[in-house]
């Protein structure tokens, strides 16, 4: 190679590298600052570092490795304006190291921006799992005092800020002149309790000369469930002179393109409202029916260079409908049980006793399971009902089929011997005491001081025996009787008997003498084969022994 051609070279060489040279080796550096900030934000920070940047000095942004200086027309999303660089607003292939070179005369200092771009992040975000941001403020309001806390946002001149909103644990602060004042950019806080620590966030609306002002939010997700329908506004401020673009965009497609197929999500009909120094844009975008694919994916309204971007979220889950629901759910079962058990109760505890017989009959002592008391005849009156059920009916359904052992005055006793004391020495051997009612005069109880009285008595005052009435006909007035069985009566009630000589009067599965049972302890002894005879074995008081009667008792 001709010796001039090598030198030509070289000569370009040197002009390359030479602002190189002088941005790396030529000027001393100041500091290096980080900054983490989130996607679709406003980003502008001021190169400034006095007393050198008071005088004359030439301020330029570069980004690394670049030589080439940012641009100042602040129609770019990325340029310089003055002693700033402004991004507006910032996306993931911003990150990096920026770059501003202060030269004057005499010298040359550069400071660096690190400046890292991270996905937009919400208030279910996990702090743990992002970077430190440094756009946070940590300050401390003393309890007890009032104090205030600042909005740390720093823009240009050129950019002005409104609708300043503060928010705690990402909710709404709303004004309270006696807890909350919001001015200008501060918030504040009146009487500190305990209660007001937390994580404070302001938002604002940033107009910038030259670039439409889009309401940008922080945490710009919105919460919405499957399947319902959804409608955002995106409201822009713009100047006259703009002709600037405004549309919704989903991964970089306007959206009516995007579903141009489904036409499930839709941009709206602009509208504005013109005021003396700008217009005011509205363009929306409906969400005929929310999917599940629609969540975390990012949809930018965009307005220029200008852009704003939301987020749809699932709704947190309301514990407190669960627990009502809960809670409903357990009292439509708890109820539900208590009723079906109400309706059935008289079959279940009979089932229950026949299942689990030998856990429920534990001795006591007591011979007999229930004392029989019935009217006795008077004169001609046989009361041939009364004679049917208790001498016929209850030997037929209880002994027999149901296994119990009742004492039956005139069937039971020993004869010849005294009958207060057979009365009085039977009654302690029964569980139960079982009374006939009934309305006939002439086959009444308690109208002579005798078996009745010592029967009652023994059963309420010594034993504290259960008893059960049982109606031969339906008893509307109870007055005549003692007030042992009206006190009986009002707190029991009473079983009615409305069989006959029927074979439905001596089946033990019919309504009447299930609740007869019910009433009865459980059982005992096993039902009686047809036709077996049983013997009974009163007490002899003469001899002092249990001893059988004559002959055997045919149930």
């Amino acid at each position: 190679m001709p010796t001039a051609a090598r030198l030509l070279l070289l000569a370009l060489a040197l002009a390359l590298a030479l602002p190189l040279l002088v941005l790396a080796g030529a000027c001393q550096d100041i500091r290096m600052t980080n900054e983490v900030l989130a996607a679709n934000q406003p980003f502008a920070v001021n190169c400034t570092y006095p007393p050198l940047t008071l005088g004359d000095v030439n301020v330029t942004w570069y980004k690394v490795p670049s030589n080439i200086a940012l641009s100042r027309n602040i129609r770019w999303r990325i340029h310089q304006e003055h002693t700033w660089i402004l991004i507006l607003p910032l996306s993931l292939e911003d990150s990096g190291i920026y770059q501003c070179v202060i030269k004057n005369t005499k010298s040359c200092y550069t400071i660096h921006v690190n400046l890292t771009v991270i996905k937009n992040y919400s208030c279910t975000s996990s702090r743990s799992s992002l970077p430190s941001l440094l756009n946070e403020y940590s300050q401390i309001l003393n309890f007890g005092n009032s104090g205030s806390l600042r909005c740390h946002v720093h823009f240009p001149d050129s950019c002005l800020l409104d609708s300043i909103k503060w928010y705690k644990d990402c909710k709404e602060i709303t004004r309270d002149p006696q807890k909350f004042v919001s001015l200008d950019m501060k918030l504040f806080v009146y009487n500190v309790s305990a209660e007001d620590g937390g994580k404070y966030t302001c938002t604002a609306i940033l107009k910038h000369q030259g670039h439409p002002g889009i309401q940008y939010m922080v945490l710009n997700s919105i919460a919405v469930s499957i399947s319902s329908m959804l409608i955002v506004n995106c409201n822009i401020t713009d100047t006259k002179e703009n002709t600037n673009l405004r549309c919704w965009k989903v991964n970089d497609t306007v959206v009516d393109s995007y579903y141009n197929d489904s036409k499930r999500i839709q941009e709206g009909i602009e509208t504005n409202v013109s005021f003396p120094e700008h217009i005011f844009y509205t363009v929306n975008i409906t969400f005929l029916e929310v999917k599940m694919e629609d969540y975390g994916l990012p949809f930018t309204c965009h307005a220029g260079v200008s852009a704003a971007y939301i987020m749809l979220r699932l709704p947190a889950p309301d514990f407190q409908e669960y627990l009502i629901g809960g809670f409903v759910a357990l009292a439509v079962v708890v109820i539900s049980v208590l009723g079906v058990y109400r309706f059935f109760k008289v079959d279940i505890v009979l089932w229950y006793r026949s299942a689990f017989h030998s856990a429920e009959t534990r001795e006591d002592g007591k011979l007999y399971d229930a004392y029989v008391l019935y009217p006795k005849p008077e004169r001609d009156n046989q009361c041939h009902k009364a004679d049917m059920l208790v001498l016929k009916f209850l030997p037929e359904v209880l002994e027999r089929q149901c296994g119990y052992k009742l004492f039956i005055f005139g069937r039971d006793e020993f004869p010849g011997q005294a009958v207060a004391n057979v009365i009085d020495e039977n009654i302690k051997l029964c569980r139960r005491l079982i009374v006939i009612l009934t309305p006939v005069s002439s086959c009444s109880l308690l109208k002579n001081l005798s078996e009745e009285q010592i029967a009652v008595y023994n059963a309420l005052i010594q034993d504290g025996m259960k008893v059960i009435l049982i109606e031969l006909e339906r008893m509307e007035d109870y007055s005549t009787m003692p007030e042992s069985i009206q006190y009986i009566q009002q707190k029991h009630g009473a079983l009615r008997w409305c069989g006959d000589s029927a074979e439905q009067s001596q089946c033990a599965k019919t309504k009447f003498w299930k609740r007869v049972r019910y009433h009865m302890p459980p059982r005992r002894y096993p039902p009686s084969p047809l036709g077996q005879l049983q013997w009974h074995t009163p007490y002899n008081y003469t001899t002092g022994k249990w001893e059988p009667t004559m002959g055997p008792v045919t149930h």
